[in-house]
């Protein structure tokens, strides 16, 4: 298998301080379960800088999933604010987050979350189909797409017929299709053997060498260690910058 993944051409990556893409200040994500409370986030703050390739660590329960599904705009934090390219999420409207979500806003998860009777392409065109892109056009960004993941000769393959490095590459692939500006992956090389998970790393370096900001999600010290930037999350804090 591949230990590198191809990336797209593009200009030069922005020059330090060109702008936050995320600006978190005082973050609390609580969640009331009878009389308890129990509080998934506290009073988290931090900044991303556009191009940033930063990794959020911290073991399982620390909080990493619940502070990206508010950095994704799945979630919405109890307190705080959480500003996306200068703009205040909470005074978004419906319209405005679902755009955000499919336009700017690529996501790949541990679980690949594929529809599994459909081909490896279809799989990769469903965010065009929401955007309302015309077919051919759509067929031919999922193919590019595709190709940019060295997957290009299993387009037509469905999710059973691919292993999980390819299954990964492919959800890695649809996250990629709207050219977002901001990739956010959880514990994406999580079932993935070590020369594979090197490749995916490798591929979201690229993306982020091209402008793309990517922000992962792990467990995993040896991941963090190979990325530019860390923070640490335990017990929903942050514990280190």
């Amino acid at each position: 298998m591949a230990t590198s993944l191809s990336t797209p051409p593009g200009a030069a990556p922005p020059p330090a301080g060109a702008g936050s893409v995320i600006r978190a200040e005082d973050l609390w994500r609580t969640y009331v379960m009878g009389s308890e409370e129990i509080h998934a986030l506290r009073g988290v703050s931090f900044t991303v800088d556009t191009g940033e390739y930063l990794a959020v660590m911290g073991p399982s329960g620390s909080g990493k999933s619940t502070l990206m599904n508010i950095i994704g705009c799945l979630d919405t934090p109890s307190k705080g604010v959480y500003v996306l390219r200068n703009k205040v999420v909470s005074e978004m409207t419906d319209d405005e987050l679902a755009s955000v979500r499919n336009r700017e806003i690529g996501f790949v998860f541990q679980t690949f979350n594929l529809l599994p009777r459909a081909s490896a392409l279809h799989n990769v065109e469903l965010p065009l189909i929401y955007a309302g892109v015309a077919k051919q056009d759509r067929l031919d960004r999922a193919r590019q797409s595709l190709e940019m993941v060295e997957l290009g000769d299993r387009v037509n393959h469905r999710p059973n017929e691919l292993s999980g490095g390819q299954r990964q590459r492919v959800a890695i692939a649809r996250a990629l299709v709207n050219r977002p500006s901001l990739l956010l992956a959880d514990e994406p090389t999580g079932n993935l053997d070590s020369v594979t998970a090197t490749a995916i790393l490798d591929l979201f370096r690229g993306m982020a060498n091209q402008g793309t900001t990517v922000v992962i999600a792990t467990h995993e010290a040896d991941i963090a260690r190979v990325i530019d930037r860390r923070i640490e999350i335990s017990d929903g804090a942050l514990v280190n910058q």
